[in-house]
């Protein structure tokens, strides 16, 4: 049985364009979309606006929201299949029980307000912290509804005696399924960028010839069985010296999609995702897939 593509609304135009991108995702990869929306009342949610006919119910904007996406994308789509759901449930409830069986979860994010796009609170944050798949979060600019072919997908590769097999395999499935380049950027942190907010706008010093030399070798090493497993995916890599987060940005600035792991905690006693990946999504215009790993 496919995995769907599952993307949560709440009514906002971010959220539609998500739920636009996750359509276009699901096509591509050949996978079913799954609309969800919850719609039970809590301190943060968007508010049921007035209908003007006396159904300002919090079930009646709940159909409505999914009714609307549900017509405009099977108009544009018309061979994907689609099912759209009300749960009348906590957001954060609904979305990571769905993880449990997606392919990905899709959610929208505004601007540089970081996480507290999706349903104006802490939803987003608490669903990358603890989804069992991959998050992407997905803003409402020209980056999300108008992807450009060839656009590039961005990987960041932490330590690389440690690469988790899910990122390279989300990474490249990707690459595959927009039929683009994949680049690897490998960065050798600085002192100061363990903290992931270093964002300056190039390198910040220099690796060796042999020091390089090794460092591609180390790369290629990694890389190598995923290039077997995908072999018309175009794989190019950037080894920085610099600020993690900013050379990241740096190397995505003109991709389609980036893509960054969260180390799974167990017991975790709060929303952890980490804070390279949580300046990534603050500050990249680019939809940014954050994918769990242990």
């Amino acid at each position: 049985m496919l995995r769907p593509v599952v993307v949560g609304l709440d009514g906002s135009p971010e959220s539609f364009t998500a739920a636009h991108w996750a359509a276009h995702e699901a096509r591509r990869r050949g996978l079913p979309l799954s609309l969800v929306h919850a719609w039970l009342g809590q301190a943060g949610d968007l508010p049921a606006p007035d209908t003007g006919d006396g159904e300002d119910t919090a079930g009646h904007w709940a159909q409505r929201i999914t009714r609307d996406a549900e017509k405009e994308l099977s108009g544009r789509y018309p061979d994907l299949p689609l099912t759209a759901e009300q749960v009348p449930t906590t957001a954060v409830s609904a979305l990571l029980e769905r993880a449990e069986g997606a392919e990905m979860l899709v959610l929208g994010s505004r601007g540089l307000s970081g996480l507290t796009g999706f349903l104006l609170g802490s939803v987003g944050q608490q669903v990358l912290a603890r989804a069992a798949c991959p998050v992407v979060m997905v803003r409402a600019n020209e980056r999300s509804t108008a992807e450009r072919p060839g656009d590039e997908v961005v990987v960041a590769l932490r330590n690389l005696a440690e690469v988790p097999g899910a990122l390279l395999d989300f990474a490249f499935a990707a690459a595959f399924a927009r039929g683009t380049t994949l680049r690897a950027v490998h960065v050798r942190r600085l002192p100061s960028s363990d903290y992931g907010y270093g964002l300056a706008t190039g390198p910040v010093g220099y690796l060796d010839g042999d020091q390089e030399a090794q460092v591609n070798r180390e790369l290629e090493e990694v890389l190598e069985p995923w290039r077997e497993k995908y072999p018309r995916v175009r794989v190019e890599h950037t080894v920085d010296l610099a600020f993690v987060a900013g050379a990241v940005l740096r190397a995505a600035a003109e991709a389609g999609l980036l893509v960054v792991g969260r180390r799974t905690r167990r017991p975790a006693p709060g929303p952890h995702i980490g804070p390279v990946t949580h300046a990534v999504l603050h500050h990249s215009p680019v939809p940014v897939a954050v994918v769990p790993h242990d």
